[in-house]
């Protein structure tokens, strides 16, 4: 768990931590964090938290056509049809530990994923809680079962499917709506260093980075609680 300075922003409640979940959808890693983050949290039940999902593009300039996923990584990366084997199955096997699902296949390409990220800031607009089931559900969309989350009918779809109001996410799908707020938080969380996703920022102070296990959001989270905890007490 390492160091990060942040800009203080107010919490839903002040007693509770403060979790700012920096992914893609389209991060692989980032399903297995957030599964991994959601299971630290079941083993410390009276710990309040206040999460919050940031966005980040793992590719900006992606054309909505997308990239045939394995061109993708072989240029991007260089890996070969062996190592994206492994990788694959390691991915596998990280994600049943956590209880979510990889479909082998059902990424086949890339996609833009950026009206994905207007659609969740204004599921943040709605409650914490819309914004976490987007956000699941938009990465089991991709990664379970294939489907392109940068697409309009699928991001409806989803959004209809969770019970949130399809009107007005289309109206944000359709417009410009949230653009500007998307591409502020992302270029922040650039400048503080953030880099490769996922990264979890605990009272904007700790980062936890990569799909770990749940061990080590739950040794993560203990350590800040215990530290608040200490502060709250009289001197």
């Amino acid at each position: 768990m390492n160091d990060i300075t942040a800009t203080p922003s107010p919490a839903n409640d002040p007693d509770a931590i403060r979790i700012d979940f920096v992914s893609d959808v389209a991060c692989p890693w980032c399903a297995v964090g957030l599964k991994s983050l959601e299971t630290a949290l079941q083993r410390v039940p009276d710990l309040k938290v206040d999460l919050h999902f940031q966005p980040f593009e793992l590719n900006p300039q992606m054309p909505p056509e997308g990239e045939d996923i394995n061109e993708h990584l072989t240029r991007k990366y260089g890996s070969t049809p062996e190592q994206r084997t492994q990788i694959r199955e390691h991915l596998r096997q990280r994600g049943e530990s956590v209880g979510f699902t990889f479909t082998e296949g059902a990424r086949s390409r890339i996609w833009n994923t950026f009206d994905a990220h207007r659609l969740l800031h204004w599921a943040g607009q709605q409650s914490p809680a819309a914004q976490r089931d987007l956000k699941l559900a938009l990465l089991t969309a991709y990664h379970t079962e294939g489907r392109n989350p940068g697409d309009r009918e699928v991001l409806l779809k989803t959004v209809t499917d969770l019970g949130l109001d399809s009107a007005e996410a289309a109206r944000v799908i359709d417009s410009d709506q949230y653009a500007d707020d998307v591409r502020e938080a992302e270029a922040f969380w650039q400048q503080q260093g953030i880099s490769s996703v996922p990264s979890v920022i605990i009272n904007e102070r700790y980062l936890v980075q990569g799909g770990q296990p749940p061990e080590a959001f739950e040794q993560a989270l203990r350590r800040v609680a215990a530290e608040q905890r200490k502060a709250g007490q009289p001197g």
